[in-house]
């Protein structure tokens, strides 16, 4: 059997960003929108490592000066990263130990969509040494919830998807692995989890 876990949310607490958006002088919704406006979307081009943190904030830049809406008049030019800066999630204790429990059957991944900022402060925290692999999203080049990555998960980890199981805390990633066969939980708790999965221990 494979299982993939998916890490924000679920290995580690959900963090949000309140800090660097109060940093912004931006909503969690206006930042996203900016990003996703133009030719291109600057934060999928991050989180598939098809840019790195300094192009991700200097397109960010360019942007909010080229911008004539007036919620953008107060949003000051980025100098550092800010996702590097403000990202200190918390490790989810129960959930790294149904990922132990279960690792001495079978193989567990980590299946996550992160940017370059993140990966690296997950790698200095340790966060990823609790799986046999992990597959990220800035690193594989796709993102959920597009299938491809699930299917380049099971192809990395020649497995079926009827031996797969997944599961996030985004209801469009669970349903996206579903729609390939796997099986797909939402994660609400570990708690939970461990009681649907406990006797693959």
């Amino acid at each position: 059997m494979l299982f993939i876990f998916d890490m924000g949310g679920v290995v580690t607490n959900t963090f949000l960003l309140t800090q660097l958006y109060k940093k912004l002088n931006i909503t969690t919704e206006d930042f996203y929108k900016l990003c996703s406006s133009g030719e291109h979307d600057i934060w999928n081009l991050f989180q598939t490592g098809k840019i790195n943190p300094q192009q991700f904030w200097t397109q960010f830049n360019e942007r909010v000066a080229a911008s004539k809406d007036e919620k953008y008049k107060n949003v000051p030019v980025v100098e550092n990263d800010l996702f590097r800066l403000y990202f200190h999630p918390s490790k989810n204790l129960e959930t790294v130990e149904l990922i132990q429990q279960l690792k001495k059957k079978h193989r567990v991944v980590c299946g996550t969509n992160t940017i370059d900022s993140h990966w690296e402060n997950h790698m200095e925290r340790g966060d990823y040494a609790f799986f046999n692999q992990t597959y990220a999203s800035n690193k594989i080049g796709c993102a959920k919830p597009d299938p491809h990555f699930f299917e380049l998960i099971l192809e990395a980890e020649q497995a079926a998807a009827e031996d797969t199981f997944f599961t996030d805390d985004r209801a469009d990633n669970v349903a996206a692995a579903a729609s390939l066969g796997i099986h797909a939980e939402l994660f609400t708790s570990a708690a939970e989890l461990t009681e649907k999965w406990k006797i693959y221990f």
